[in-house]
């Protein structure tokens, strides 16, 4: 349902569902969970749409972990969030970080 507000543009009413569904998940299946890291990373996409960076980065480093630890280092899942994450070093003009997950990114969806 989060997904469903957010691409209509209610943003208020989608926030609490990604926080609660995160909640939700976290206590059920744990903090590392892939399941917890997709939601990490799709609160995060959603505070970055919203300007909200210093609340979007430390969501994307929580789900690039998560989903390292879960998935392994070179899965696509792990490339697509270190790609959301460039983005979001983009935008806050750290753009060396930005360019070296890019490149890992790249490395993953060409292995």
């Amino acid at each position: 349902m989060a997904a469903l507000y957010y691409a209509k543009g209610n943003h208020a009413e989608a926030e609490p569902l990604y926080l609660r569904a995160l909640t939700i998940k976290e206590n059920l299946l744990g903090q590392e969970h892939p399941d917890v890291a997709m939601t990490l990373n799709n609160l995060a996409v959603f505070y970055k749409s919203q300007g909200r960076y210093d609340e979007a980065e430390p969501l994307y480093g929580r789900s690039l972990s998560c989903f390292e630890k879960a998935l392994g280092p070179t899965h696509p899942k792990v490339a697509t969030c270190l790609l959301n994450y460039a983005r979001l070093l983009r935008k806050l003009n750290r753009d060396e970080t930005a360019i070296i997950m890019e490149t890992c990114a790249k490395s993953i969806s060409h292995t």
